[in-house]
């Protein structure tokens, strides 16, 4: 710090750069006899370094997590139905997701999820009576920011503020709300079609089994 100041200080007072006042920089040596001591040449890379992420984690994850009262519901709904703690989670996410103020209806939930009937009606009547008892206005606990008409700037609790000066953005316009209604509906008929394809599959081929075990037992007698 003090060649530093005595540096700046000629080059103000001269104007130019003086051979006596400049900052010092320890030499660098290369030959230095202990190097290979601490340095060896045989380095190999471990292989618990290398880290790979699987694909199965690529999927995004819901942000709804279970507690202790879901899966007690979860484990009592297993016994009629098929459904997994993950699967729950990724419901309950959508319709938290997919409501505001106000919850989302039993038809909007079928048009928001793609399982089957019953089970969206036994997962949203749970939801449902959870939501009423639930303190806070969603389920899924979220960062307090700050409120469209600025009425939250002194709540010392809001954890993002907007700028004070605006930013040109690029104008996106907005999507049809029916449009958007229409293709989940389309989503989750499609996703119906495909599991009743499979079923018929799996018919198909229990009755070639049947048949190949009846000619077998015609041959035997």
């Amino acid at each position: 710090e003090h060649h530093l100041q005595r540096a700046i200080s000629a080059q103000q007072v001269y104007g130019e750069k003086r051979d006596n006042m400049v900052i010092p920089v320890p030499e660098a040596e290369s030959n230095i006899a202990y190097y290979e001591s601490i340095y060896p040449g045989e380095f190999k890379m471990p292989k618990q370094l290398i880290h790979i992420q699987p694909f199965s984690l690529d999927a995004e994850q819901p942000d709804y997590d279970l507690d202790s009262e879901d899966e007690i519901f979860v484990n009592k709904l297993k016994k009629r139905m098929d459904i997994s703690a993950l699967q729950f989670e990724e419901m309950i996410d959508r319709l938290e997701k997919g409501s505001g103020q106000q919850p989302v209806s039993l038809q909007e939930a079928k048009l928001l999820l793609k399982e089957d009937d019953e089970l969206i009606r036994e997962v949203y009547e749970y939801w449902i009576k959870k939501r009423k008892n639930c303190r806070g206005p969603s389920l899924i606990p979220a960062v307090k920011q700050e409120k469209r008409d600025g009425s939250s700037t002194n709540d010392p609790y809001v954890a993002f503020r907007r700028r004070t000066e605006k930013m040109q953005t690029r104008k996106n316009r907005k999507n049809d709300e029916a449009s958007y209604e229409k293709m989940l509906k389309l989503r989750r008929d499609l996703s119906r079609a495909v599991t009743i394809l499979e079923m018929i599959k799996r018919r198909e081929k229990s009755k070639r089994e049947l048949l190949h075990l009846t000619l077998e037992i015609m041959e035997k007698r």
